[in-house]
């Protein structure tokens, strides 16, 4: 079954709402579907099943009845520090279908790339557009906001708003996930911090180490590449706290 956005905040079964254009000349002029063909769309954060309709070339959606939400109850923001060539797009698409909230890109003291704030926002724009086009595929029911490229400092802050964040680092020994979520067993907001390829630096950790409820831990004995560890922080907590259930 083929899935849309529709512009709508809210909404409920019986309405009819207005794909987003882009979703319609995709329904239409693409899949090439018909009026009152079946299809699954998301609004206002709910998923629906709904009926196709056309209006004048333009394609709105009849909702039918509402279907489970696909959204985690934790909200996992990945901050990730800037990566190198196109591994961001690698990231925001497998962090959109594990189920992560937000990802922050975030410009560390080790990261090779540099942004301008043109170039950052045509990169952002390309990296919301990956996350669309994910969750549509994996049966999101909200999209993933993918922000805009951080500070250091900025996401020092962004920290301290979160009720716990983890820091694998390949210094952190003792200290596993399974020991973080036995000791964090009721969190609705987390974040997971990711360094680029060089790494953090202990001037950087320090700095979050300080912030309440950030927490150092070991992925284990292996060094993971920077496009694979956050990934794999994300899909053991999703586990942990029972979101692959």
């Amino acid at each position: 079954m083929h899935r849309f956005y529709a512009q709508a905040a809210d909404a409920r079964p019986g309405d009819v709402v207005q794909l987003t254009p882009e979703e319609s000349r995709h329904a239409l002029r693409v899949l090439r579907m018909r009026e009152g063909e079946a299809c699954e769309v998301f609004a206002g954060q709910r998923r629906y099943e709904g009926c196709l309709l056309v209006q004048a070339e333009e394609a709105t959606v009849r909702l039918e009845r509402e279907l489970p939400s696909t959204e985690a109850k934790l909200r996992v923001t990945l901050f990730q520090g800037l990566p190198k060539a196109d591994k961001m797009e690698w990231i925001v698409q497998k962090a959109t279908e594990l189920g992560v909230d937000t990802v922050v890109p975030v410009a560390m003291s080790r990261s090779v790339v540099r942004l301008t704030e043109n170039d950052g926002e045509k990169k952002r724009a390309r990296w919301q557009k990956i996350a669309h086009e994910a969750g549509k595929q994996c049966g999101r029911s909200a999209e993933m906001t993918v922000a805009g490229a951080v500070s250091f400092q900025r996401m020092l802050s962004l920290l301290a708003q979160l009720d716990a964040a983890v820091v694998p680092w390949e210094m952190a020994q003792g200290f596993s996930l399974r020991q973080f979520a036995s000791q964090h067993p009721l969190l609705n907001t987390l974040g997971v911090v990711i360094g680029p390829e060089g790494g953090i630096s202990s001037e950087e950790m320090d700095a979050m180490l300080a912030v309440r409820g950030t927490c150092a831990v070991t992925l284990g004995p292996r060094i993971l590449r920077t496009e694979t560890a956050g990934l794999c922080a994300v899909s053991a907590l999703m586990c942990l706290y029972g979101e692959m259930e």
